[in-house]
C-alpha cells in the first residue's frame, strides 16, 4: 500500500518543480525586468509566498481540481498519478523551450481526459465557469494595462517622471515593486499549488477513508510537501523564463512593473477566492505586459516580436499534450485493469 501511495506524491513534487519554473516569470519578471532583484534572491521569496498563498487561500481551487471536474471517487492512486505525470511532461517541454506555461490549463485538461473517458465530466463547471474565465481574463488584463498605460502612464511619462532618477531610485517605489512581485507569488499559491495538492488531497481522503470534515488538514499536509518544490523549480528553470518575459518582450520601467504585477495578481486572486477557478497567471501576466507594450510601442511593433508568437504557440500545444498523454495513459491503465489501484 505504501509504495503506490507514495508514487503520486513523488510525481506531484516533480510537477511542482516544473510549475515553480513556469510560475517564476509571472511572479518576478516585473521586478527582475526592472533590475531590482538578483536572480539568486528570487527562488527563496517565490517559495515562501507561494506556500503562504496555498495555505491561506488555496482551498477553493483545490476542491475544484480534486472533485469539481471528475467524480472524487475516481481519484485513485492510478488516476492521480496519470493526471500529474501528464501535466509534468507538458510543462517540462514548455520549460525546456523557456516558455512560461499555464499550469492550470494543462492540469484541467489532464483531469478532463479521464472524465471524458469514463463519461463523468462536469460539463457545467468546465464550459460555463472555467473556460469563460480563461478566455475573458487575459483580455481584461490586457485592456486594463493598455488603458492605464495610455491614460495614466503616458501623461506621467510626458512630464518626465518615469525617467526621473529621483523617482526611480526612491526606496518606496523599489519596495512597492518587490512587494507586488511577492503579491503575485502569493496569488500563485492560492491557485497553482492546487493543481498538484488538490488531486493528492482528495486521493488521500479517499484511500485512507478520511472524512471530508478533515479535508483542509489533509490539504495543508499535501501543501507542506509540495509547495517547497516550487522554490526548487524556480532555481532550476526560472532564469531562462525570467529572461524571456522580463527582458525580451518589452523593457520595463519601474512604474510599469507595479501596474503589471498588480493587475495580474489581483485578477488571479479573485478567480481563486471567489470561484475557485484554476486560471492561467502566465497569460494574465503576459496580457498585462502586452497592454503596456502596446501603449508604448503600438500594436504592430509589439506583436511582431518573436517571443510573443512563440508564447501563443506553446500555450496551445502544452495543454493538448497534457490531455492526450492523460487520455492515452488512462486507456492503457484501463485495459490492464489497474485503474482502481
Amino acid at each position: 500500500m505504501l509504495i503506490p501511495f507514495l508514487i503520486p506524491f513523488v510525481i506531484a513534487m516533480f510537477l511542482a518543480i516544473n510549475m515553480g519554473g513556469s510560475g517564476t516569470a509571472p511572479a518576478f519578471s516585473a521586478a527582475y525586468g526592472a533590475n531590482l532583484l538578483r536572480r539568486a534572491a528570487v527562488p527563496g521569496l517565490f517559495g515562501i509566498m507561494v506556500f503562504l498563498g496555498a495555505i491561506i487561500g488555496g482551498q477553493e481551487t483545490a476542491k475544484t481540481m480534486g472533485k469539481g471536474l471528475l467524480a472524487e471517487e475516481m481519484m485513485t492512486f492510478t488516476i492521480v498519478s496519470i493526471i500529474l505525470a501528464s501535466v509534468a511532461i507538458a510543462l517540462l517541454i514548455a520549460n525546456l523551450f523557456g516558455i512560461p506555461q499555464s499550469t492550470s490549463q494543462a492540469t484541467v485538461l489532464a483531469v478532463v481526459a479521464p472524465a471524458v473517458y469514463f463519461d463523468s465530466l462536469n460539463t457545467n463547471k468546465l464550459f460555463f465557469e472555467i473556460i469563460p474565465t480563461w478566455l475573458i481574463m487575459p483580455f481584461i488584463a490586457f485592456f486594463l494595462a493598455l488603458l492605464i498605460g495610455k491614460y495614466i502612464y503616458k501623461p506621467i511619462r510626458r512630464k518626465g517622471y518615469t525617467i526621473s532618477k529621483k523617482v526611480n531610485d526612491n526606496f518606496l517605489l523599489k519596495g512597492l515593486i518587490v512587494f507586488m512581485s511577492m503579491y503575485v507569488a502569493f496569488s500563485i499559491g492560492t491557485n497553482n499549488v492546487a493543481n498538484a495538492a488538490g488531486p493528492i488531497a482528495i486521493m488521500s481522503v479517499n484511500e485512507l477513508n478520511i472524512s471530508d470534515a478533515h479535508f483542509l488538514q489533509v490539504l495543508i499536509l499535501a501543501t507542506l510537501i509540495i509547495a517547497p518544490s516550487f522554490g526548487i523549480g524556480s532555481s532550476v528553470f526560472g532564469h531562462k523564463i525570467l529572461r524571456n518575459t522580463g527582458k525580451e518582450i518589452v523593457l520595463f520601467g519601474r512604474i510599469e512593473a507595479v501596474v503589471i504585477a498588480f493587475i495580474s495578481a489581483t485578477l488571479l486572486l479573485l478567480a481563486s477566492v471567489v470561484k475557485g477557478i484554476p486560471t492561467s497567471l502566465v497569460q494574465l501576466n503576459v496580457g498585462a505586459i502586452l497592454g503596456i507594450g502596446v501603449a508604448k510601442l503600438g500594436f504592430k511593433n509589439i506583436f511582431r516580436k518573436t517571443e510573443v508568437n512563440r508564447f501563443f504557440i506553446m500555450w496551445l500545444i502544452a495543454p493538448l499534450i497534457a490531455f492526450f498523454t492523460s487520455l492515452l495513459l488512462v486507456y492503457l491503465a484501463d485495459i490492464q485493469g489497474i485503474i482502481y489501484l
